[in-house]
């Protein structure tokens, strides 16, 4: 018997009481032995010394809600538009389906994505005579950022079939100006349609190298566990082929999207989805959109507006999907963004209990970005969880202040504060790749609530950094129901862990510019910072 020994700096835990053990044990993929020094070289006596050099030891981070591998297919295969990119106006996003386009053979399609409008100079989406100028022989799709919007050129309006004629589908909707004329701009999942789909354009080849890319990216930001949370049948045939071949390097819960069920578990590759690596988790659905569009379905308007945003899909469909995912047996995430989303779930959620009482459901609401405190409240009551956004404040919270929401309701965005005084567990997200997966940085914004402008949205929302790090940690597992195989350092748990540069809970400077030193995967390093030595000031 060998195994490894981890000690010689903190070790945070995440465990029920907040322990701070002195070393960790590992033998093979599990945790062997937890406690004193002592302790620990009793139970593995010839383990090698892994040696923290004052380095702090956490479990590795878990992606509550995110979309792997979209960050590498916007890096590999599209025109990257993103502000952090360097795209900040709309000459720079031309230039860069300009050159995308001068490497695509003619006929093939460009597509560009991250497109933050409100980050360009002109503040503005780009329009489709605008994008049939930057090539007439290519179509041309550009989707937002936020993943529920974009604009296409006239080839791509075309290739959709999307003429003047064509009505607006229900939760969505086509662009027009002041003539009726189609402006390229199109709004919600139903109107963009296949463009909206991660698979858009995917096949095997592209998939694999997106997956490594992702992969390794994830890996270096101590994540072990990612999510794709809105995993549609042909991304489900991708993945399952990665799924029957060897061990992928990373560990995935896939989230299929409510229409395929029950025909996708009894009688399709659902049904004998193989152990492993790649697991199948909750059901999702999407009852609105988003923010930056304007989408989001609240009960009070937008700042100046008479709107109130766009429900996906009727009251009435809600509650037959929940209905049926829940008397399947099924977990749900459903994605709502607004507070009137977020009531017709928690209704469909409770007609769902009253017609097939179910224990420890712990179905979850994605992002709840203004729900308020009496929704929290039947959270509570209903055995609802919530996975936050927090990330939206420091990326778009002084939009919220001064153009969406108003400085009132901007305060209580991913209400954390809230969830917590009223014992509501949740975790924290990025929603990759709306924004990077960057749990260091995430956590930091979600304990100063600190806005790019430099304003505090909602003190009394502000989490303390270990409540943060366990809602990216132990708390990230206890919502997809994986508590017991990890999220903590606890004997009997897969070895799953990441050391940092410096201590969250205690380091001077800011924790979202700690590093992530190392990354182990079942008892196997799989990441290193090569730039750092052991016991280097951090």
């Amino acid at each position: 018997m060998s195994g490894l020994i981890f000690t010689g700096g903190p070790i945070l835990s995440m465990d029920a009481g907040d322990t701070r053990p002195e070393a960790v044990g590992v033998f093979g993929d599990r945790i062997v032995a937890v406690g004193t020094l002592a302790q620990v070289r009793q139970a593995l006596p010839d383990a090698t010394l892994q040696e923290l050099g004052g380095r702090t030891l956490i479990p590795a981070f878990i992606d509550p809600h995110g979309h792997f591998p979209d960050s590498a297919i916007v890096a590999l295969l599209r025109a990257d538009l993103s502000p952090r990119t360097g795209c900040r106006s709309l000459a720079d996003l031309f230039a860069r389906l300009a050159a995308k386009a001068a490497q695509t053979a003619p006929g093939e399609w460009v597509m560009g994505a991250g497109l933050d409008d409100s980050q360009l100079a002109e503040r503005r989406m780009p329009t489709r005579d605008e994008l049939d100028a930057v090539s007439p022989d290519h179509p041309i799709w550009v989707i937002h950022s936020s993943g529920h919007c974009g604009v296409a050129n006239s080839m791509a309006l075309a290739r959709q079939g999307i003429t003047q004629d064509s009505p607006d589908p229900e939760g969505g909707r086509y662009l027009r100006d002041a003539s009726g004329r189609l402006t390229g701009g199109i709004e919600g999942l139903s109107a963009m349609g296949e463009m909206g789909d991660t698979h858009f354009l995917l096949d095997e080849a592209s998939f694999a190298c997106c997956f490594a890319a992702a992969r390794a990216e994830y890996l270096a930001q101590g994540v072990t566990l990612a999510q794709n949370s809105w995993t549609a049948q042909p991304l489900l045939d991708l993945f399952h082929k990665v799924a029957v071949q060897v061990d992928p390097g990373i560990d995935l819960i896939l989230l299929p999207v409510a229409e395929i069920e029950p025909e996708f578990s009894q009688t399709g590759i659902g049904r004998d989805w193989p152990e492993g690596a790649i697991t199948l988790g909750p059901r999702k659905l999407l009852t609105d959109g988003s923010f930056l569009m304007r989408t989001a379905f609240l009960t009070a308007p937008y700042l100046g507006t008479e709107e109130t945003g766009l429900a996906y899909m009727s009251r009435d469909l809600l509650f037959s999907e929940v209905r049926k995912l829940h008397r399947l047996g099924f977990q749900v995430h459903c994605h709502c963004n607004g507070d009137a989303a977020s009531d017709m779930f928690l209704d469909a959620v409770a007609a769902a209990q009253a017609d097939h009482p179910r224990d420890d459901h712990r179905h979850t609401i994605i992002h709840g970005q203004v729900m308020r405190r009496d929704q929290i409240v039947r959270c509570r009551a209903l055995g609802v969880s919530v996975s936050f956004f927090p990330a939206h404040v420091w990326f778009w919270g002084d939009q919220h202040h001064e153009e969406i929401l108003g400085p009132r309701r901007a305060q209580d965005i991913s209400p954390t504060g809230w969830a917590e005084a009223e014992g509501v567990r949740f975790t924290i997200h990025n929603d990759a790749s709306v924004t990077p997966t960057r749990p260091l940085e995430l956590i930091e914004t979600t304990v100063t609530r600190r806005t790019q402008g430099g304003r505090v949205l909602g003190p009394d929302q502000r989490q303390s950094p270990l409540s943060a790090l366990r809602a990216h940690t132990i708390d990230a597992a206890w919502q997809v129901f994986r508590e017991k195989e990890r999220g903590s350092l606890e004997v009997g748990k897969l070895a799953e862990l990441a050391i940092l540069d410096d201590n969250p809970l205690t380091t001077s400077g800011a924790i979202g510019a700690i590093r992530v030193s190392e990354t182990w995967r079942r008892g196997i390093r799989v990441y290193r910072d090569t730039t750092m030595k052991v016991g280097e000031p951090a």
